[in-house]
């Protein structure tokens, strides 16, 4: 009778639900256990895992990971036609979707997901939590718009691959600063395959998991290319947070020699600065100070962005994306986007860090 009774409780179509709950209770150890993620996962067993996919989804010149969700899209409509029209039962596709479901949740832990419980980044490279007063953001706003100023170029001569290379041997350069193991595959941008629609929802690029890949919307413009571009490969060497990501796109690119890798990170960190201090009193004052060519950067990207955005669409994956992080332990859910200005005011306001590693303070 005992034997019997493990035989159903075990039987062929739980096993990968029963994996993914064992997966979740991982997660759950690993959130409450940084460092051991950190030093055996984040340092040790991903780079291997992103050096061989990266490898396998360079062969193919699209998108591996937008094959895949439409292939899981495809699947669930069979599956309700082929309910409607009687051909499966509710309980065979039932355990179909449970299995589907489950295959994917392991997946997305193993390939990329447990980085999400990894050492915050002032932990990991030991750079010091501040508490800048009013004065100091506005000293250090006020540093950023003159180094915007100071690196704006145009992007009429624009090369996507020398792009590639610089911010390749800028991450290659820094990798020991930023606590990432180089060179942990191959990141060549692809293609989104539906860029129109990614872009309606106000999407400049995305990190594909399942098969390790680097994806930039080919609606951006050629002066968005550089950071974002960065920022997602930030996601391919184990980065998970959106602020963390950012922040490694923007030391990176302002590290390299290249004017319009510099002016690229320049000009969307300043965007975040100056909305985190639009309500204080001298914020005419601050702004005034912005170049003419940079305000017209700024506002060729905005028209560019409402000619592509649709707010419905929009509405709706900022729900997604914030549920999402939400769900991965990241408190601030969709803003964590913003906490960027946090990482760069500790980096700037941390002598030591910057002294200690040589870095280019121009």
């Amino acid at each position: 009778m005992f034997q019997k009774g493990i035989k159903k409780i075990f039987q062929k179509w739980t096993i990968v639900p029963i994996v993914a709950f064992i997966t979740f209770a991982l997660t759950e150890l690993a959130s409450r256990n940084p460092s051991f993620v950190e030093s055996y996962y984040s340092q040790n067993i991903y780079p291997k895992i992103a050096g061989v996919f990266s490898v396998i989804s360079n062969i193919f010149p699209f998108s591996l990971d937008d094959q895949f969700y439409i292939l899981l899209i495809a699947t669930t409509i069979l599956l309700v036609l082929l309910l409607l029209f009687k051909k499966n039962s509710i309980k065979k596709s039932g355990k179909i979707v449970v299995n589907i479901l489950a295959s994917t949740y392991i997946l997305f832990y193993v390939l990329w997901g447990f980085n999400y419980y990894r050492e915050d980044l002032n932990t990991r490279l030991e750079i010091k939590e501040q508490k800048p007063d009013s004065a100091t953001f506005v000293q250090n706003l006020e540093i950023l718009i003159e180094k915007t100023n100071h690196s704006a170029c145009t992007f009429e001569m624009f090369d996507k691959k020398e792009i590639d290379l610089l911010i390749e041997s800028s991450y290659k350069r820094l990798a020991p600063l930023l606590k990432i193991t180089y060179p942990s595959g191959k990141r060549k941008d692809k293609k989104i395959t539906f860029s129109r629609f990614f872009a309606q929802a106000g999407i400049s690029g995305y990190y594909g998991p399942f098969f390790n890949e680097v994806h930039v919307n080919t609606n951006i413009l050629p002066i968005e290319y550089p950071f974002v571009l960065a920022h997602e490969k930030a996601h391919q060497l184990g980065i998970t947070s959106e602020a963390e990501a950012n922040f490694y796109a923007w030391l990176v690119c302002t590290q390299s020699n290249s004017k319009q890798l510099q002016y690229s990170a320049n000009l969307h960190i300043l965007k975040f600065f100056l909305l985190q201090g639009y309500q204080l009193e001298e914020y005419s004052k601050i702004v005034s100070k912005i170049d003419e060519s940079v305000i017209t950067d700024f506002q060729r990207i905005r028209k560019n962005w409402e000619k592509l955005r649709n707010e419905k669409v929009e509405k709706t994956a900022s729900k997604v994306n914030h549920a999402y992080l939400k769900t991965n332990k990241v408190e601030r859910g969709i803003e964590d986007y913003q906490g960027v200005v946090k990482y760069v005011l500790d980096f700037s306001m941390d002598t030591t860090f910057k002294n200690k590693h040589n870095l280019n303070l121009n």
